[in-house]
């Protein structure tokens, strides 16, 4: 019996199903899965991963764990790499659905993510794997990463046993471990080259990844291209911001890519980019953003009421609504925004952003930021000497001190827009008069402004999001509307989806009689 196994059952914290007796739907399970696998049917195997696995995850081990590797190993010709695989994919299912993981459980489960990407990382895996599996594992290593460093800050309520556990396995799931396999594998499977080429990138997103070629696997490949993804997660979770945007870079988020065929890489990738830029204070980038995945959630949510994504999809919509929220209420851009979106904004958090807007709400900026930002993560292990005190909260507290700083500096930036929308020209004098402050102090609310409506994006170029413009000329100032560049290309865009919809609505209508219309074939 394995040690995650024993140590389970002596303390009866997670059911396990370690038994003998394995269900035969089980067993033509892992067979059918391991057939498909070396038989490259990746469409096959995908229907069993994404369909089959979780039909027997609900009826079967809904509260227990799935069969030891070494008791399904009669069932796929005991292939090793195949193993490890199944290895990964029940240890996920465990840190998804089971409660009371044991030090031990987690400890074994980077073991397997270990064994897994060693055997990976050396080039020799010819077997092809479907995307959604492959975005799932880095993700489920990123998850497990960040679910161990949250377990293991909170030292109040260990008992003995799980302190000497801990002290046991200090070296796994550790930061500098998470980071160097992410690392490794974007740097060997060489997809930021592939990337930065144009032939390789056209290549890449015309076959979404996977190798045609006999023999040729997308594994390696893959793993790189979404551990670019892993690596913004996890240096967000720590708030280095500036490291997670650079590791994205390959990465084109301003077009449909390969990373947006698999919705949960899709949501994860555009969330933490938006939250990102959302700390370093672009606001209008993460507007853009945001916009363009809630309209995609808006019109495809109802596809995905039966997947396993499902619950993500709906847990970050609600974040980036209330991530959306803030921005517009620190970068008032309402033009950024679809009115579908704008609809749905408003009837989730319309009040809240009036009063954000008045200045006088820093309280829902406290709340809604609690709300949409990720579960932080302390990167440095713990003490384990007592006395032992919680620091899981740490990091979040310190993030949410810088955000609010910011919310503070933007207390007078709301009157000068006001003013600057109703005066085309005023004296200093006069609207120190009106706002009630000296002209020094006026002078450097008007440089504040100037500074918090302009930011330097990932590429050194410096942008601006203000939607009034102005400047001195002999202490008059003059103040005009910015003009904001139509984006031609996303209305027509738009409004031929909308058509597409239609055309496809009245496909579905049935004529009968001497209204029906011919077959595309007759």
């Amino acid at each position: 019996m394995p040690a995650a196994a024993a140590a389970a059952a002596a303390s009866g914290t997670v059911a396990t199903s370690y038994s003998d007796h394995i269900p035969d739907s089980v067993k033509g399970f892992v067979s059918d899965l391991y057939r498909s696998i070396r038989g490259g049917d990746v469409f096959g195997a995908n229907q069993l991963y994404d369909g089959d696995f979780h039909r027997l995850s609900d009826r079967v081990y809904r509260d227990a764990r799935w069969p030891s590797a070494k008791a399904v190993a009669p069932y796929c010709d005991d292939d090793h790499v195949f193993l490890l695989l199944y290895s990964e994919l029940t240890s996920r299912h465990a840190h998804a659905r089971l409660p009371g993981l044991t030090v031990t459980h987690r400890a074994d489960s980077w073991d397997t993510y270990c064994s897994l990407f060693a055997v990976v990382l050396e080039n020799v895996v010819t077997m092809q794997l479907p995307n959604q599996w492959l975005w799932d594992m880095v993700d489920g290593f990123v998850s497990q990463f960040q679910r161990f460093c949250q377990y293991r800050t909170k030292l109040e309520d260990k008992t003995e046993e799980e302190i000497g556990l801990l002290k046991r396995f200090d070296k796994a799931w550790n930061v500098y471990g998470v980071l160097n396999y992410l690392k490794a594998l974007v740097e060997n499977s060489m997809i930021r080259e592939t990337l930065e080429r144009e032939e390789g990138l056209e290549q890449f997103t015309i076959t979404n990844g996977y190798e045609h070629k006999q023999g040729g696997s997308n594994v390696l490949k893959m793993l790189g291209y979404y551990s670019m993804i892993g690596l913004l997660r996890v240096h967000c979770l720590i708030g280095d911001y500036h490291t997670g945007l650079k590791c994205l870079l390959p990465i084109d988020i301003g077009q449909q890519g390969v990373y947006t065929n698999v919705t949960g890489s899709y949501i994860s990738t555009i969330y933490y980019y938006g939250f990102a830029n959302f700390m370093m204070h672009r606001y209008a980038d993460v507007i853009h953003q945001f916009n363009k995945i809630l309209l995609y959630i808006l019109k495809y949510k109802q596809n995905h009421e039966k997947s396993p994504q499902y619950d993500l999809l709906l847990k970050k919509n609600g974040q980036m609504y209330a991530l959306l929220a803030i921005c517009l209420s620190l970068c008032p851009q309402n033009n950024l925004i679809d009115e579908n979106v704008g609809i749905e904004l408003k009837g989730k958090y319309g009040t809240e952003m009036e009063k954000m807007l008045r200045c006088d709400g820093v309280a829902y900026h406290d709340e809604l930021f609690s709300f949409a930002c990720p579960k932080f993560i302390a990167a440095w292990p713990p003490v384990l000497e007592e006395p032992f005190t919680d620091y899981n909260q740490d990091v979040y507290r310190l993030q949410l001190k810088l955000f609010l700083d910011e919310v503070k500096q933007h207390q007078f930036l709301g009157d000068i827009r006001s003013f600057l929308k109703v005066f085309s020209a005023i004296t200093i004098g006069k609207l120190a008069q009106h706002m009630k402050l000296n002209e020094d102090s006026l002078r450097t609310i008007l440089l504040a402004y100037t500074r918090k409506t302009h930011a330097v994006d990932n590429y050194g170029k410096i942008t601006s999001s203000a939607d009034f413009d102005f400047y001195i000329d002999e202490e008059i100032i003059h103040a005009t509307e910015s003009k904001s560049s139509k984006h031609h290309r996303d209305y027509f865009l738009t409004h031929i989806s909308k058509l597409e919809e239609v055309i496809g609505e009245l496909g579905k209508v049935q004529f009968s009689g001497a209204c029906d219309f011919p077959s595309e074939e007759a």
